[in-house]
């Protein structure tokens, strides 16, 4: 085959650090479009991103050649330092160290796409930390609950 050809979609979870909500109403749009910036300079698309004032998610479409650890690492740092010079966060700004990364089919992009668009509304039941132990269990990922928070 003369040719590569991938469709590698993600859905990104990762929270402010220590889960304090530091994301205000007034400016997470631009932070999800500058996060959108991030993913296009590595060749990325954004699809989707959502959250509420302590965790973001995030629907992308990465080319072969980009590894999702190394994305993450690229959006977290550049995003957390835009923040901080901004000035837009009470506080020093920071995400947490870790991230969840789930693979998502074609078929379910819709679906993922709509949950993360509903996230306002779904957090209205759950918290974060509840969501992000169903998203591990709903897509078989092992974790010890003991370290699951550092």
């Amino acid at each position: 085959m003369a040719h590569t050809f991938t469709n590698l979609l993600y859905h990104i979870v990762f929270s402010t650090k220590e889960r304090e909500p530091l994301i205000r109403d007034t400016w997470k749009s631009e932070l999800y479009a500058y996060l959108g910036g991030i993913v296009r300079n590595e060749r990325g698309i954004l699809l989707q991103a959502g959250g509420t004032a302590d965790h973001v998610h995030l629907l992308l479409k990465l080319p072969a050649s980009v590894a999702v650890a190394d994305m993450l690492r690229l959006i977290k740092a550049n995003s957390s330092k835009w923040v901080n010079e901004s000035g837009m966060s009470p506080g020093a700004f920071a995400w947490q160290t870790g991230y969840g990364a789930f693979s998502v089919s074609e078929s379910q992009a819709p679906a993922v796409d709509r949950y993360i668009q509903n996230q306002v509304d779904h957090h209205r039941g759950q918290s974060f930390q509840e969501e992000f132990v169903a998203l591990l269990q709903r897509h078989g990922v092992v974790f010890d609950p003991r370290y699951l928070w550092d």
